[in-house]
C-alpha cells in the first residue's frame, strides 16, 4: 500500500529560511550561505519522509519565495522592467520581481485561494517570450536522487499557470490568457523531457483550478493542452493533483479523461462529495491518490473514519491502485508539534503538524496493507474520545447562547442615517473627518518591555506605567498632527487576533507553530480547540485611559469575529459558523463594556471577511449570511450615538459590495491605495452608500512619503463619486510596521491635505 504527500512546509521547524532570507535580503550573509541553509532544509525534508515508509516523496516544492513565481522562472515569464533578457535566472532577478528594487516595484502579490498563503501573480499579454530559464525541477529532483531519494517532481499545472495569472499593464484586461498555452507548453515540454533523462518515473502536475466553477471553454482548454503534452508524458506515471474543495461533475469529467494521465489527486476532507464522484465511477487501471490526511488544520486524524473511507475507495478503485494522501500540501499548517514545550499535554495529543501528519499518511497506508500498528491507532482513538469528552471543550451556557442566535436577525434599531445625525451632535466633526486605523509604530523598547512583561521579569505595575507613557505619547503626536477622531496606539498588543485570543477561553497558542504568509513573512494562528467566551473585559481599561488624556473621541479598537476566525486554525467538530456566533457573542460583551466605559467611537475590524469566501459560487451566499450576521450580532445593542467603524483588506469587493452594506456598520475604512480605481468603480456604478466611508489615502505597506498635493488629489478622485458627507481620511492600515519618522510627515500631509480641501469646499459654497 502506497502513501503520498502532496507538499511541506519550507520555512523549516525553527523558521531557519526565514532567517536566512532576511540576512541575505540584508547583505549579512551570500547566497551560498542562503543555499546551504535551503539544501540542508530539503534534504532533512526528504529524508524525513523517506524513513517514515512515504513512497511518493514531492520534490520541487521547496521554493526562496512561491511556487507560482517558480513557475514564472521556469518560463522565463520576466516582466521587462526587471531587465532580464536571457539565460538561467537568478537571484537577483527572482527576489526583484518578488520584492522590488531600488528602481522597480514588485509583481502583484494575491491570496492562494482562500488560504492565507499569498503568491506572487504573473503577469503575461501576447508579446511575452518564454523559454526555459530556470532548471530548478531537475536540479532539485538529482539534489534528492544524489541523496538516495527518488522523488515525484512536481511543477504546477500549465493551465491553472495562465488562469492564476493577470494581464499586464497597458494589456488588454479582456487578453484570453489561454491563448498563450501552446507558447508555454514547448517550455514544459523541455522540462518534462529532462526530468524524464534524469530518472524521474512520476511528475506530479498541481491543477487547483479545477475545483472553481470554470466555463466550458476553460476546461477545454485542460483537454487541449494534455493532449498536446501526451507524446511527451509518455513512459512517466503523470499525477494531476486538485485541492482546496469539491471537483465539480464537469471538471471531474474532463480530469479523468485527460490523455496522459495516470493518476488523480482529490482533497477528501473539503471535497466530500468529491467521493460520491470516485464511487460512481472511476477509469479502469488509473490510480486514485485519496487525500484524507488533512493539510489545512492540526487535528490528529480520525484514523477510523479514514480507514473506513478509504476502504470504500480500494472496493472502487482496487487495492493496488489507491494511494494515501494529505488533501493538499502542508505548507499550510504549523511544521513540527515536537517544537512545543509550552502546550499542555491534553491539547497536545489531539493535534497532528506537518512532521506528524507525514506519519498520520503511513500509518493509514500500513494499515490498509495489512500491517495495522495496533499501539498507535488505540492511541489515536483514546487521544479522540479525550477530546469528545474534555470539559474543556464544551460550555453549555455558551452552546445555548449561540443556538439562540440562529433564528433571529440581529439589527440596530435605527437606520445609518438617523444614527450619523445622532452621533455628529455628539461628536461635532468637520467635514471630511481625519483618523487612523488603530496602531502605531511599535518600536524595540516597546517590544522589549512587553517581552519582558510575559516573561515575569517586570512587575505589572512598571509594565502598566510604560504602556502609559506611550499611549500619552500617541495621543499627544495625534492632538499635535490635528487629527479628529484619536487611537491610543495598540501598544499593549502583540497581534491583532493572538491578543483577543490570549483572553478568551478555547484558545491554545503554540511557540513554534509558525505557518508562512507570503515570502519571508510568518503567521502563528492560535488554536480554537473549545467553546468560546470572554471571562472578563479585554480592552477596556486601556482604552479608558487613553480616552481620560483628551478631549477628542478616542476609538476603541477591537478584532471582528470573522477575523478572528479566518486567522486562526478552527476546530473541526461543529460548523465554522457556530465558532463564529461564539466568537461574535464575546466581542458583544467587549463592545458594551466599552460603551459603559465612555467610549463613543468603536472599529470592530473585520480585515478577512472577505478572504473566507468559499471558492464555489455557490456556497457565497451562506457564508456571507453567518459573516455579517456576525459582525452584526457584536454591536446590535449599543445606542444611536456610539459610532461603530469596522476596517476591512484587499479590496475586492465588488462582488461582495451588498453584503458590506449589509453589516450596517456607521464608517467602513478600507485598504485602497493600491488599487484605488478598482473601489472607486463599486460606486461609480451606481451602488448607494449611505454610511461613512473611509478608502485608504496612502499605502503603508511602503516607506515612501506621500506628499499633501498627492493626497488631496487622491481626496479629490473620491469626491467625485462619493457625498462629501461621509467621506473620511485615513491611511490604508495600521501603523505598527512603519517608522515614526515616515508617520509623522505623512500624517501631517494627510491633515493638511484633509484641511485644504474643506477650505475649498467652503468656498465653493
Amino acid at each position: 500500500m502506497a502513501s503520498h504527500i502532496v507538499g511541506y512546509p519550507r520555512m523549516g521547524p525553527k523558521r531557519e529560511l526565514k532567517f536566512a532570507l532576511e540576512s541575505f535580503w540584508d547583505g549579512k550573509s551570500t547566497a551560498e550561505d542562503l543555499q546551504k541553509v535551503s539544501a540542508d532544509l530539503r534534504s532533512s525534508i526528504w529524508k524525513q519522509m523517506s524513513e517514515a515508509g512515504t513512497k511518493y516523496i514531492p520534490s520541487n516544492t521547496f521554493a526562496h519565495y512561491d511556487q507560482v513565481l517558480d513557475t514564472t522562472a521556469m518560463l522565463g515569464a520576466v516582466p521587462p522592467r526587471y531587465g532580464y533578457t536571457s539565460g538561467e535566472i537568478g537571484l537577483d532577478v527572482y527576489f526583484s520581481m518578488a520584492r522590488g528594487n531600488a528602481s522597480v516595484p514588485a509583481m502583484e502579490m494575491t491570496k492562494w485561494f482562500d488560504t492565507n498563503y499569498h503568491y506572487i501573480v504573473p503577469e503575461l499579454g501576447p508579446d511575452v517570450k518564454f523559454s526555459y530559464a530556470s532548471h530548478k525541477a531537475v536540479n532539485e529532483y538529482k539534489e534528492a536522487k544524489a541523496l538516495g531519494v527518488d522523488t515525484v517532481p512536481v511543477l504546477v499545472g500549465p493551465v491553472s499557470y495562465l488562469l492564476l495569472s493577470k494581464a499586464a499593464k497597458g494589456v488588454e484586461k479582456s487578453f484570453d490568457l489561454l491563448s498563450l498555452l501552446p507558447k508555454i507548453l514547448p517550455v514544459y515540454k523541455e522540462v518534462i523531457t529532462e526530468l524524464k533523462a534524469a530518472g524521474a518515473t512520476w511528475i506530479q502536475l498541481d491543477e487547483p483550478v479545477l475545483v472553481m466553477d470554470l466555463e466550458g471553454h476553460k476546461l477545454q482548454a485542460f483537454t487541449g493542452a494534455y493532449a498536446e503534452l501526451e507524446s511527451t508524458l509518455s513512459g512517466l506515471n503523470v499525477l494531476v493533483e486538485t485541492y482546496f474543495a469539491d471537483i465539480p461533475a464537469e471538471a471531474y469529467k474532463t480530469l479523468t479523461s485527460l490523455k496522459g494521465v495516470t493518476a488523480f489527486g482529490f482533497d477528501l476532507v473539503r471535497g466530500t462529495k468529491t467521493l460520491d464522484l470516485v464511487k460512481a465511477g472511476f477509469p479502469e487501471g488509473k490510480y486514485l491518490f485519496a487525500g484524507v490526511v488533512d493539510g489545512r488544520n492540526i487535528w490528529a486524524n480520525d484514523f477510523a473514519a479514514s480507514l473506513s473511507t478509504l476502504e470504500a475507495l480500494e472496493g472502487v478503485v482496487g487495492k493496488d491502485k489507491l494511494v494515501v494522501s494529505t488533501s493538499c500540501s502542508l505548507l499550510h499548517t504549523a511544521v513540527d508539534l515536537v517544537n512545543e514545550t509550552k502546550l499542555d499535554d491534553e491539547i497536545k495529543s489531539w493535534l497532528a503538524f506537518a512532521a506528524q501528519k507525514i506519519v498520520e499518511v503511513n500509518a493509514l497506508a500500513k494499515a490498509l496493507a495489512g500491517q495495522k500498528d495496533e499501539a498507535l491507532f488505540s492511541a489515536n482513538a483514546a487521544a479522540l474520545a479525550s477530546r469528545r469528552s474534555s470539559p474543556r471543550v464544551t460550555n453549555e451556557g455558551v452552546q445555548k447562547a449561540a443556538a439562540a442566535l440562529k433564528g433571529s436577525d440581529h439589527r440596530r434599531a435605527t437606520n445609518v442615517s438617523a444614527r450619523l445625525d445622532a452621533q455628529q451632535k455628539k461628536l461635532n466633526l468637520p467635514i471630511l473627518p481625519t483618523t487612523t486605523i488603530g496602531s502605531f509604530p511599535q518600536t524595540v523598547e516597546l517590544r522589549r518591555v512587553r517581552r519582558e512583561y510575559k516573561a515575569k521579569k517586570v512587575s505589572e505595575e512598571d509594565y502598566v506605567k510604560a504602556m502609559k507613557e506611550e499611549i500619552k505619547k500617541v495621543v499627544d503626536l495625534q492632538e499635535e498632527l490635528d487629527i479628529d477622531v484619536l487611537v491610543h496606539g495598540e501598544p499593549e498588543r502583540n497581534d491583532m487576533v493572538e491578543y483577543f485570543g490570549e483572553q478568551l477561553s478555547g484558545f491554545a497558542f503554540t511557540a513554534n507553530g509558525w505557518v508562512q504568509s507570503y515570502g519571508s513573512r510568518c503567521v502563528k494562528p492560535p488554536v480554537i480547540y473549545g467553546d468560546v467566551s470572554r471571562p472578563k473585559a479585554m480592552t477596556v481599561f486601556w482604552s479608558a485611559m487613553a480616552q481620560s488624556m483628551t478631549s477628542r473621541p478616542m476609538k476603541g479598537m477591537l478584532t471582528g469575529p470573522v477575523t478572528i476566525l479566518n486567522w486562526s486554525f478552527v476546530r473541526n467538530d461543529q460548523p465554522r459558523h457556530e465558532t463564529c456566533y461564539q466568537i461574535a457573542l464575546a466581542i458583544k460583551d467587549e463592545v458594551e463594556d466599552l460603551e459603559k466605559g465612555g467610549i463613543t467611537v468603536i472599529q470592530i475590524d473585520e480585515a478577512a471577511l472577505r478572504e473566507g469566501l468559499p471558492l464555489r459560487k455557490s456556497e457565497h451566499a451562506f457564508y456571507l449570511d453567518w459573516a455579517v450576521h456576525s459582525f452584526r450580532i457584536t454591536n446590535c445593542g449599543v445606542q444611536d450615538t456610539t459610532q461603530i467603524h469596522t476596517h476591512m483588506c484587499y479590496s475586492h469587493f465588488n462582488d461582495i459590495i451588498h453584503s458590506i452594506i449589509d453589516m450596517d456598520a456607521d464608517v467602513i475604512t478600507i485598504e485602497n491605495s493600491r488599487s484605488d480605481e478598482k473601489l472607486l468603480s463599486v460606486f461609480r456604478e451606481g451602488v448607494k452608500y449611505g454610511a461613512g466611508i473611509g478608502p485608504g489615502v496612502y499605502d503603508i505597506h511602503s516607506p515612501r512619503i506621500p506628499s499633501s498635493e498627492e493626497i488631496a488629489d487622491r481626496v479629490n478622485k473620491m469626491l467625485a463619486v462619493l457625498e462629501q458627507n461621509i467621506l473620511w481620511v485615513n491611511p490604508d492600515c495600521g501603523l505598527k510596521t512603519r517608522k515614526y519618522t515616515e508617520v509623522k510627515p505623512a500624517l501631517k500631509n494627510m491633515v493638511d491635505a484633509a484641511k485644504l480641501i474643506r477650505s475649498q469646499l467652503a468656498s465653493a459654497k
